[in-house]
């Protein structure tokens, strides 16, 4: 059996490692005066600056090679093929044919999967341009104003934060709401601020069973028939995107408007796929492909350009160099453009769901550690918040920054004081604040690692690279860890026991642990009076019943 630590790949790693303990980034600087050219690069709109990491030639060199002895290449093409990679699960991973926009076809036991993938891409087109225009109308002929996305994990952070992201491209029009929290205040909060008239809710869940976006769609039904009047029609107001047609439809949403997608699409990989139709209600079709276009891009990138100039493939050995040689625990995410306020929570779901693993494909448990802890929040905030501890701080914290080089018309002065304050930082992490004294205690040690990728512009096009770009990155971690990325055995742990304890509350708390009966107790006493409730259940007795079956009737809620 292959050992990774046993390789002679990792060992002279760890050599290096050991005669690089004490060399300093300026330092490399000084001995290459091209080095920023040299490990530097672009993809398109993407630029990336990795010159500042504690990465030698010859360490470089060496991790290169460790990923030319990794299943890499032949991990890349079966992916890409339709091959079966997520092991456990006994499917294939496509979440890149949803972007596929090339001629040739992308199999799937035998079949060509990518006719249905166009098919829902002009699903997608007709609808959200139906909404846009105004064509389609809720049950009182009015047009849809509000846009309510209920889902959770990802299919609520990629299109909430591509929606946020692409803010200066939303229809003048809709308004987005996100509801993702099974506390009921999230979507009371929401609700409390909309006409049953003009909103439009989307379920999306890839089964149609998970437990707090149904528990949130049947509140958000529930409120639409309280509030609506006789003539409400729910299939005018819910639609769905889920590979679960039947229970959609048994909800009240028309066939004709429930969004397939597929199982061989990860939930965390999904934002390309029908779950997207946020982003394509917020920034229209032609928005939507141009996202798409740019993740294409970036595929076509990962696949052609060799391992010492492909972006994805860099940028994940630094990570493995960080994680399995310098002890990095954890990567900050600071993007200094603050329309990507939510991309550190979507990188986070993508990189610890994928790769926060602890055995291998066979089922072995590994001897070496994989993915870190993603964490972060916009600059220039962070400057004022957690920076101390980075920069003075006993963690080794590896740092990426992002910003978008293109101001805002009239905001020039902003955005340059916004970029001047991430690149002072980029190079204070570096230098540190030491004057040739050793004896100042208050000195910033530097040293600290860091990588600077700019898009030239935050565009619909560009976020799609940036997204793919990441996706890729913790893709060749997974491979070179050979672990599986695209299973979550942990989430569907926790989503287990949570319905074991709302079914056995009652009469089998005894089955679990003192502490949980101990707490279920508790629980089970501020319900007293009313009972638990149903976990999940549908509510409002006949006449949701009757207006459920009016919606899958009714006429409204199409093109009129």
């Amino acid at each position: 059996m292959f050992q990774l630590t046993r390789s002679v790949t990792w060992q002279a790693l760890q050599g290096l490692q050991a005669q690089t303990a004490n060399d300093r980034i300026r330092d490399y600087f000084a001995a290459e005066p091209e080095r920023f050219e040299k490990m530097s690069l672009r993809v398109d709109g993407l630029f990336l600056d990795y010159s500042k990491q504690p990465v030698s030639e010859a360490v470089l060199a060496k991790l290169i090679e460790l990923a030319n002895h990794s299943a890499l290449v032949q991990r890349r093409a079966q992916m890409f093929s339709g091959d079966i990679i997520n092991v456990t699960e006994d499917r294939p991973v496509l979440h890149t044919a949803l972007r596929n926009l090339g001629d040739d076809p992308v199999m799937v036991d035998g079949q060509d999967v990518m006719p249905e993938i166009q098919r829902t891409r002009e699903q997608i087109r007709s609808f959200s341009e139906a909404v846009r225009n105004g064509e389609w109308t809720g049950y009182s002929g009015e047009r849809i104003k509000d846009v309510v996305n209920i889902g959770i994990g990802g299919s609520d952070l990629g299109p909430n934060m591509a929606c946020r992201a692409l803010l200066k491209y939303r229809h003048p029009e809709l308004s987005f709401h996100f509801v993702s929290n099974v506390d009921g205040a999230h979507i009371q909060k929401v609700l409390n601020r909309l006409n049953p008239a003009t909103t439009l809710f989307i379920v999306s869940t890839k089964t149609f069973s998970t437990q707090e976006t149904l528990l949130n769609a049947h509140t958000a039904r529930r409120w639409f028939l309280d509030n609506a009047g006789p003539e409400a029609d729910v299939g005018a107001h819910f639609i769905a995107a889920s590979t679960n047609k039947a229970a959609a439809m048994a909800f009240g949403i028309r066939e004709e408007n429930v969004f397939e997608f597929w199982a061989w699409v990860g939930g965390r990989y999904s934002m390309w796929s029908s779950i997207g139709l946020p982003i394509a209600l917020s920034i229209g079709f032609q928005g939507f492909m141009e996202l798409l276009e740019g993740a294409y891009a970036m595929d076509q990138h990962f696949l052609s350009a060799p391992f010492a100039e492909n972006m994805p493939v860099l940028m994940a050995l630094i990570g493995i160099w960080h994680i399995n040689f310098q002890g990095a625990e954890t990567q900050a995410i600071v993007p200094y453009d603050q329309a990507l306020h939510q991309l550190p929570a979507f990188l986070q779901q993508l990189d610890m769901e994928s790769n926060g693993k602890s055995v291998d494909i066979f089922g072995h448990p590994v001897d070496y550690k994989t993915g870190p802890i993603v964490w972060g929040q916009t600059g220039s905030n962070g400057q004022h918040a957690f920076f101390q501890l980075l920069h003075q701080g006993t963690r080794y914290v590896p740092i990426d920054f992002i910003a978008s080089l293109k101001p805002e018309p009239g905001m020039e002065e902003h955005h340059f004081a916004l970029l001047t304050n991430m690149l002072a930082q980029a190079n204070a992490f570096m230098e540190g604040s030491q004057t040739g004294s050793r004896l100042d205690p208050y000195s910033c040690p530097g040293n600290r690692p860091s990588s600077v990728l700019l898009l030239d512009e935050l565009t619909p096009k560009n976020l799609g690279a940036l997204i793919a770009l990441y996706e890729h990155k913790v893709f060749v971690q997974g491979v070179i860890w050979n672990i599986n990325s695209f299973d979550q055995w942990g989430v569907e742990l926790g989503k287990r026991i949570a319905g074991e304890i709302s079914e056995r509350i009652d009469a089998h708390s005894q089955d679990f642990d003192a502490s949980t009966q101990g707490l279920l107790a508790l629980v089970r006493g501020h319900f007293a009076s009313g009972g638990v409730p149903s976990h999940g259940a549908p509510s409002g007795g006949e006449r949701s019943d009757e207006v459920t079956a009016k919606g899958k009737a009714g006429k409204r809620g199409r093109k009129s």
